[in-house]
């Protein structure tokens, strides 16, 4: 990095103010056993916006109806809603199509939706899926039980003791039956940024499909699928600010007009009898029944918000925040770190000698301060690790420098009690 790029990284965080942008975040108001709330538990879900909060609702209030079925206006007003938050997803991670958007539950359906689909339809017995050992279960469980029963082939890339990836592994594991790879994109107990793009130009030099598990990278950088050329990506709205019970898959157009549905119901049909029915076209055949009419109109509202926020600003304020943390934590007597990849977002693991993480999280608490402590639903990196839990914190542009002292100060009280 040149000293031209560090200026200019300079200049974008003093152009980033949190303790304005947290006037937008009502909760932040809050206070936890009477002091402050210090909320750094993002990685699992992050705040809302007024401005989301509003939006649903006033949708109940005076917007109230079902979507694509009705030609009243509150029904025609209500798809346009609902449909604008589509085109709205689309350009937020650049996709080629709206069609290519399919709206689900959170990013666990997203990829039960593909290992249903995609598996069942596309793999054959004996084929391989390559997964690794910094996977959410979202992105283990569904190819366990799809493998399971299909007779197929689960593949582990493996964690290095840094918390990168063994890339060399990965090409070791491919083979012609190698079909899919299924990986995060940062992984949300350690924080690693993989490097999707060289993973997936090895992927295509194979024919392999890809499956990225973005529910922790839309929110911290910018995602461009058609630049990343993956053929499947998930991530969950209320991630990233919006609503909880809003998923989204996106899939490349040409791959979802040859997959069967997922569930059968309303809204996925062009007509039906008891001896032949006919599916919609992508997405709606994906989308049986009525959907989170609601939550997927006020997720909208945040990816307009998202959108009028300087995100290179935003950027370069997380990446501060997080090499401030990591710096603080390591002055920590008995704390070490769990893993040091070579590119980490702003979501660091830790230990401290002979306290286990849930008493950390329990006293720090008390100070106001909110983390996460357990395995993240990522018992295989822990295991990796050979620790069963760790304490972490993730951190958000709303969080600022001095609820990270107040953090360091809970965790000096934590060695004090427990000496």
């Amino acid at each position: 990095m040149t000293t031209q790029d560090i200026l200019k990284m300079e200049k974008r965080v003093l152009d980033w103010d949190a303790h304005t942008v947290r006037e937008d975040f009502p909760i932040l108001k809050q206070t936890m056993n009477g002091v402050p709330l210090v909320y750094l538990d993002n990685a699992a879900t992050t705040q809302k916006p007024q401005c989301m909060i509003d939006r649903l609702s006033r949708f109940y209030a005076n917007e109230n109806a079902n979507v694509h079925r009705s030609v009243y206006m509150l029904a025609e007003e209500a798809t346009a809603s609902f449909e604008e938050t589509r085109k709205l997803t689309r350009a937020f991670i650049h996709a080629h199509s709206k069609n290519e958007i399919i709206f689900t539950k959170g990013t666990t359906e997203s990829i039960n939706l593909i290992a249903q689909t995609f598996g069942k339809a596309c793999l054959e017995p004996g084929d391989e899926i390559i997964l690794s050992e910094l996977e959410h279960h979202a992105n283990i469980v569904p190819w366990q039980m799809l493998a399971k029963e299909k007779n197929l082939t689960i593949k582990v890339i493996p964690v290095l003791s840094t918390g990168d990836l063994d890339l060399d592994v990965f090409e070791a594991l491919l083979t012609p039956r190698t079909k899919l790879l299924a990986v995060t994109h940062i992984s949300n107990a350690i924080g690693t940024i993989n490097p999707i793009r060289k993973m997936i130009e090895v992927a295509r030099k194979n024919n392999i499909k890809v499956l990225i598990d973005a529910a922790q990278s839309v929110v911290h950088m910018t995602v461009n699928v058609q630049e990343l050329d993956c053929d499947f990506l998930v991530f969950s709205a209320h991630k990233m600010y919006g609503p909880t019970g809003v998923g989204v898959l996106y899939a490349k157009e040409e791959i979802l007009k040859v997959l069967p549905p997922y569930q059968g119901g309303g809204d996925m049909i062009c007509s039906v009898s008891f001896t032949q029915t006919e599916y919609a076209d992508a997405p709606q055949r994906f989308e049986a029944g009525t959907p989170n009419v609601a939550d997927v109109i006020a997720f909208g509202e945040t990816l307009k918000y998202l959108r009028s926020l300087p995100f290179d600003s935003v950027i370069a304020y997380e990446h501060e925040l997080f090499q401030y943390a990591a710096q603080g934590l390591s002055e920590i007597k008995g704390l070490s770190l769990v893993g040091k990849p070579r590119v980490q977002a702003p979501i660091i693991s830790f230990v401290m000698d002979g306290i286990h993480p849930h008493d950390i999280a329990t006293v720090i608490s008390q100070s106001g301060v909110a983390v996460r402590a357990g395995h993240h639903c990522a018992m295989p990196t822990t295991q990796a690790f050979g620790i069963p839990a760790t304490t972490r914190i993730s951190m958000s542009f709303y969080n600022t420098f001095a609820e990270l002292d107040l953090l360091f100060n809970a965790l000096n009280t934590v060695n004090k009690i427990f000496e």
